[in-house]
């Protein structure tokens, strides 16, 4: 089983684009998750180790062999249960004339569907009705963001921000959870954006103490995330697809 560490992004990293329609797919899965949490966080977290087989494993919200850090929810009120959307800056450069761009990452799910739209052109992508997008990102768990923020000098309060990456995950809101449509601005691609994206979403779902993680992979980016700790067909189990005979 691979092990899943968070580490430093390199200097230059190729983003992965990884459409929700796609022909050829595989299932890949996280294996032996590995996170630390900020002192910070709304809620304690206790940590111990945890071992179950794969289908174990689906019935029970585990991992074989896991090191997972699980939160143990403690007896709260409900409207405290989850916690606080993040939102951060994770890059901030300054250009020669002073223009300040900062890379701001958001999982409040704050996505015109507009933008999405065009960010989703920019990839390349085959285009969804816009009523759809809208449904996929009200129905999602968790909708995670990059927004670029350009600040120019002597311009206070006219910022431009700008959609230039987004991943989306469902779930039961128990144990397992899906990722979905990882997209980067192909103008900021190749700077680890992608990666770091995936990486708090995931974050972000351990934090709410879901362990099964699972998304589908264009073969050309299946190697992406298997450096990000995910694992193709564990344990031999096969993702199956059901299509309509017309």
């Amino acid at each position: 089983m691979l092990t899943l560490n968070l580490t430093p992004l390199p200097s230059s990293f190729s983003v992965a684009n990884c459409p929700l329609f796609i022909q050829k797919t595989q299932l890949l899965i996280p294996s032996n998750l590995s996170y630390s949490f900020s002192a910070t966080e709304t809620r304690k977290l206790k940590t111990f180790q945890l071992k179950a087989g794969f289908w174990e494993s689906i019935k029970s919200g585990l991992i074989k062999n896991n090191t997972t850090q699980v939160v143990d929810p403690p007896n709260v009120d409900e409207e405290d249960e989850e916690p606080l959307p993040q939102e951060f800056v994770l890059v901030e450069k300054t250009e020669p004339d002073g223009t300040i761009e900062q890379i701001i990452f958001s999982s409040g799910g704050d996505i015109d569907v507009y933008d999405l739209q065009a960010l989703c052109d920019k990839v390349g992508w085959p285009r969804r009705p816009l009523s759809k997008l809208a449904a996929a990102l009200k129905n999602s768990y968790i909708v995670a963001s990059l927004h670029s923020v350009r600040k120019s000098p002597g311009s206070e309060g006219n910022e431009q921000k700008r959609l230039i990456g987004m991943a989306r995950a469902t779930s039961d809101h128990a144990f397992n959870a899906t990722i979905w449509d990882v997209l980067v601005d192909p103008g900021y691609q190749g700077q680890g954006l992608g990666k770091a994206l995936v990486e708090k979403l995931i974050r972000a779902l351990l934090q709410r103490d879901i362990g099964n993680i699972t998304l589908f992979a264009d073969s050309k980016v299946v190697d992406f995330y298997r450096n990000l700790g995910f694992e193709a067909d564990p344990e031999g189990i096969k993702g199956m697809f059901w299509y309509p005979n017309y």
